[in-house]
């Protein structure tokens, strides 16, 4: 319950914040917000789009450590905490070492199998694993997962993902707009541009465009989730790469397939180690088709490393 409260008070003040915004972005430019796909012209309509496609995108990004913090119960930790403690963080700290980026901070979070990186920047990111994976993971396993996290820091998979969602969500809110100013036009073809956007076809103009809004927007999650397991690879790749040898991802990866993975939150499960299904829609590859792909690395893509 306290997970969803954060998470709907997060994306109120994210819309509030950027409805403001527009509002006062459009009034400079004398633009009416009723007629921005309509009268105001596309040039309007395409920063309208611009600004909450990339502004809401950022936000999450922004605030990403915060609300998981909050809201996944985690607990930093810096290595006095015990053995256990110390050797996640000893282990983190010479990883990122490696990978060339400043130590993340450490969490451990209550739950089933699963750890995540998140942040807004490859130099001040949080890297998080639950106590599930902690006790039902060997020290090798373990290992190979942080290396996969801090490869997703080291990628910017972070940060890239913020922009790809940015591009998507623009695209999404521009054209569903123009659609909708089509469609109620269609039902209402006697009247001008001006008086369907002024008068009393506003309300079915505003629920088109939220239709047109939901159906790009399942388009536009295959595109994201497509880049999502792309990335997957590359985390797991860059595991390898890490540790100079695929086999102990490939352990954790098979250890993982036998294990009820945690749930997480919309915004930070593309940089889970652990997915759902296989499918258009899914945020990770199947664990068959990650270890068919370390299995096939040629050793020269990951003894550059060790």
């Amino acid at each position: 319950m306290k997970r969803l409260t954060i998470f709907i008070l997060t994306n109120i003040a994210a819309v509030a914040t950027l409805t403001l915004v527009a509002h006062i972005v459009c009034a400079l430019m004398g633009v009416d917000m009723r007629k921005i796909a309509g009268d105001g012209g596309l040039v309007p309509l395409a920063v309208f789009a611009l600004l909450l496609g990339f502004g809401g995108a950022m936000i999450s990004l922004m605030l990403s450590k915060t609300v998981v913090k909050l809201s996944m119960k985690c607990t930093t930790i810096d290595g006095t905490e015990g053995p256990a403690e110390r050797w996640l963080v000893s282990t983190v700290k010479d990883l990122a070492k490696r990978a060339g980026i400043k130590t993340p901070e450490v969490a451990i979070y209550p739950g089933e199998a699963n750890a995540f990186a998140t942040g807004a920047r490859k130099d001040a990111a949080l890297v998080a694993v639950s106590t599930g994976i902690i006790e039902q993971m060997e020290a090798g396993e373990l290992k190979a997962v942080l290396a996969h996290e801090i490869s997703h820091v080291a990628n910017g998979d972070m940060v890239t993902m913020c922009l790809t969602q940015g591009v998507v969500n623009t695209f999404v809110i521009f054209f569903s707009y123009i659609l909708a100013s089509v469609a109620s036009g269609l039902l209402d073809g006697k009247q001008s541009n001006r008086n369907r956007r002024g008068g009393g076809n506003i309300f079915m103009y505003r629920m088109f465009a939220q239709l047109f809004q939901f159906v790009l927007g399942l388009f536009a999650m295959i595109v994201l989730m497509w880049y999502s397991r792309k990335r997957e690879y590359a985390a797991d790749a860059g595991s390898a790469k890490l540790l100079g040898n695929p086999l102990p991802m490939i352990a954790a990866l098979k250890r993982l397939g036998n294990l009820k993975p945690g749930i997480l939150p919309e915004s930070i499960k593309a940089f889970g180690i652990a997915g759902g299904m296989s499918s258009l829609f899914a945020s990770h590859p199947s664990i068959e088709e990650r270890i068919a792909a370390l299995q096939n690395m040629p050793p020269g893509d990951y003894m550059s490393i060790s």
